[in-house]
């Protein structure tokens, strides 16, 4: 007969096994169509009606790439997914701007959209990328 020994203040730790899944269910994908919806929704709501400005454009940014993010983790089911964000806010003039990522990826199940959006006083690039991780 063993007797169970508690200690209140010990804490509990979970131990969690590993699954072996090497690809995501199908109801668990990352579905780009989906997730450009999701931020084009975000953008819109934040910069509606807003004109640049140098200083609020840091806080702009972090915010928009924050709530896309948290958007994308209600509203889609992608459990086992990484989640990268980049937020660019920037003065619409007459400049060209170029940007661009690189990554290493498994073309079977991460992907990646964008969003773009512009008015009169600025411009805003949405990079969303979605790494499965087994």
């Amino acid at each position: 007969m063993q007797s169970e020994i508690s200690n209140p203040g010990q804490p509990i730790i979970e131990v969690f096994l590993p699954t072996y899944r090497m690809e995501p269910d199908e109801n668990e994908r990352f579905y780009p169509s989906v997730a450009k919806k999701i931020a084009e929704e975000v953008v819109n709501a934040e910069l509606h009606d807003m004109e640049y400005d140098e200083e609020d454009a840091k806080a702009w940014s972090l915010s928009i790439g924050d709530k896309v993010r948290d958007a994308l983790r209600k509203n889609m089911t992608i459990p086992r997914y990484k989640i990268i964000v980049q937020s660019t806010v920037g003065q619409l003039r007459d400049q060209g701007i170029r940007v661009a990522s690189r990554c290493l990826w498994d073309v079977s199940t991460d992907n990646y959209t964008s969003v773009s959006y512009t008015n009169q006083t600025l411009f805003c690039n949405v990079l969303i990328f979605a790494l499965y991780t087994d």
